[in-house]
């Protein structure tokens, strides 16, 4: 009894549950055409994290990668899918939002600082992923610099708050405050921080999150 008891609470059998779990939702979703949501599900959220060359200075693509573990654990904690886009030159999407805990230390390793700060072309992206996302949908950009063009990434801030996407953002050195302010959907969720706080400070902004129901 005990043995069954230790083989049903195992990590493998809880996992071997979620997958089943979520088979069974895709099925019924598919046949309702219908999204459904889960007890205790907030939302979405993708985080975009600035990897252009500047960002390889004084380890702050390091804290930012630090940061976007905690902030993904802590926004999990509160019922939201989290997902990665990452911007240089070129943005991409390193992780798509995901439902349940997962550990995000792998997507985030192999992140190299290099290029400028195509940050329109990742706002782009995460439109395309929230789009029809249920619940809360949110951006929260990670940021060092201006962008490479900032009328596009407000022309595309502004798409996202068409489509009820709320915008965060956090910037540090050469990020602009102002400019931060208008690229959020709301003045309180933009801030900008000194580059030794640049992990806590992006943790912090999961705070913002709406709560569980």
């Amino acid at each position: 009894m005990d043995e069954r008891k230790s083989i049903d609470n195992s990590p493998k059998h809880d996992l071997a549950t979620k997958h089943e779990k979520r088979d069974w939702m895709t099925k019924l979703e598919a046949v309702s055409g219908k999204k459904i949501v889960v007890p205790g599900f907030m939302g979405t959220v993708y985080l975009l994290l600035d990897c252009s060359g500047s960002m390889g200075y004084d380890s702050k693509l390091e804290q930012a990668k630090s940061g976007a573990i905690g902030y993904a654990k802590d926004a999990q904690d509160k019922g939201f899918s989290v997902g990665i886009i990452q911007f240089a030159s070129q943005a991409e999407l390193v992780l798509t939002a995901q439902d349940g805990f997962f550990n995000v230390n792998d997507h985030v390793e192999e992140m190299t600082a290099s290029g400028s700060t195509n940050m329109t072309a990742a706002i782009k992206i995460a439109i395309e992923m929230l789009t029809d996302k249920s619940g809360s949908k949110v951006i929260c950009i990670v940021t060092d610099g201006m962008p490479d063009e900032s009328d596009t990434a407000l022309s595309a801030a502004k798409e996202a708050a068409e489509k009820d996407i709320d915008i965060m953002t956090i910037g540090t050195d050469g990020a602009d405050e102002q400019f931060l302010r208008n690229l959020a959907t709301r003045r309180e969720h933009s801030f900008r921080v000194s580059r030794e706080r640049l992990q806590h400070g992006i943790v912090s902004m999961a705070k913002l999150l709406p709560a569980k129901r």
